[in-house]
């Protein structure tokens, strides 16, 4: 009944043009899993040659739903959350957000109804997940790894243990009750996982004595995805699964170790975490809601991080505040297998140099002016020089100079070096060439 007031009173305000999104239908629950450190290499249905097989229950979700080809995130941890809880880009937020001033999806979901929670990773956002619209959230006090631990935050409180648990299933345990208290009602929930982040060590799965790096990466895989499994199987039991989205993603490139592992048909990606090559922020993203979205869909359209929040909020019925711009675009039309109005490209930014490029289809455009021709990606990235630059080429450029220039990402806020501390290893800024560049990483 609370529900069904909240959508009256929208509509009642906003009339039927700026409720064009609410469906006949009940709104969906949604369930975002975010997987920490994970590009495309690392996943079985994204034809990874060291995982095929080796992640049933993602690609399980990829052949019963449908899988993006080109899904961006940000190429580090924070750019890419804040991102996708505040649909902006980080040179209008300075990916340091505040809740007193950013829209968030938990909030705008919250407004229209939908009971709010988050388990996992979470201090590389501003503030606490209650601040943001979350109802109910377990969290941590890391902003990297955290696994063998006898702490953890739940709702605000401190939590202490008598011995070490492995804090990834405290929060699987906590999404599930929240899933089976709020059966009844509409819910979102948003699951950052610190799988598969440093430090990598041992699963409960694990065996005692393993200490070789290479199992243990891979252990920490097969756990990330049992843990998804998990998920899944819960809301089929709990009757769910026709009425929730699942998404899965990862929040940017693969991180150095599982890089070098993660060949695609015997060929390295171009570029990992902290990278401004392809290889930085190409990220698996996989829908899955069954009755609605097809089976073993695979859709080649661009999506970034900034379209997750004016997607659910249209599935969710939440008007977007009319006096703020969001950078996101809606891909809710193709979840239900039309053809929408998907963007033409995609922006990427890294929170610290700072650096950014606007990437279309066959082509991508650096800050600094550099045309690379795509139709290789994400193994090769060649650079087109002024003097050999064909009509194409030409086109291209003048296309997306013109998407920067609307941006304008120069004169937004950005995190300089200065403002960010770093380990002290004065790495060069790599030069991007035309095979398997391998920048340096990131703290």
């Amino acid at each position: 009944m609370k529900f069904i007031l909240i959508r009256a009173l929208f509509l009642s305000l906003f009339g039927p043009g700026g409720a064009a999104s609410f469906a006949a239908t009940p709104p969906p629950n949604i369930v975002f899993v975010l997987a920490d450190d994970y590009g495309i290499n690392g996943v079985g249905c994204y034809g990874s040659d060291c995982f095929k097989g080796k992640t049933p229950n993602i690609d399980a979700l990829a052949k019963s739903g449908l899988r993006f080809e080109q899904g961006y995130s940000m190429p580090t941890c924070n750019p890419s959350r804040c991102a996708l809880m505040t649909g902006r880009y980080g040179f209008r937020t300075g990916n340091k957000p505040s809740f007193k001033t950013e829209p968030s999806v938990a909030k705008l979901l919250k407004q229209a109804g939908y009971a709010t929670g988050m388990a996992g990773k979470w201090r590389q956002m501003a503030d606490t997940p209650g601040d943001w619209g979350f109802d109910e959230y377990l969290t941590d006090p890391e902003a990297s790894g955290y696994f063998w631990e006898t702490t953890y935050t739940k709702n605000g409180q401190e939590v202490k243990t008598e011995k070490p648990i492995f804090y990834p299933d405290v929060c699987l345990e906590f999404a599930v009750d929240f899933f089976q208290r709020h059966r009844e009602q509409p819910f979102f929930f948003y699951y950052p996982t610190h799988l598969i982040h440093n430090p990598i060590v041992r699963t409960p799965d694990s065996k005692a004595d393993t200490t070789d790096p290479d199992a243990l990466y891979e252990d920490n895989v097969a756990y990330m995805d049992k843990e998804l499994g998990k998920l899944v199987a819960a809301l089929d039991r709990l009757g769910l699964r026709e009425r929730t989205l699942i998404v899965f993603a990862g929040d940017n490139g693969t991180a150095k170790y599982g890089h070098e592992k993660g060949t695609i048909g015997g060929r390295l990606i171009n570029g990992m975490k902290a990278s401004m090559q392809e290889g930085g922020s190409r990220v698996p993203l996989i829908a899955n809601w069954k009755g609605t979205i097809s089976e073993n869909r695979v859709l080649p359209d661009l999506v970034d991080f900034t379209d997750l929040l004016p997607t659910f909020a249209e599935l969710g019925g939440a008007p977007l505040p009319a006096d703020v711009i969001f950078d996101g675009r809606s891909f809710a039309p193709q979840l239900r297998g039309e053809k929408g109005s998907p963007s033409e490209w995609v922006y990427v930014e890294h929170n610290t140099a700072p650096e950014w490029y606007v990437r279309e289809q066959g082509w991508k455009l650096t800050h600094q002016g550099e045309l690379f021709d795509m139709s290789d990606a994400p193994f090769v990235e060649k650079p087109v020089t002024a003097d050999g630059q064909s009509e194409a080429a030409s086109a291209a450029r003048l296309r997306l100079q013109a998407v920067l220039a609307k941006l304008d990402p120069a004169s937004g806020q950005h995190v300089t070096p200065a403002a960010t501390p770093k380990k002290k290893k004065n790495k060069k800024k790599p030069k991007v060439e035309p095979q398997q560049a391998k920048p340096p990483v990131s703290p």
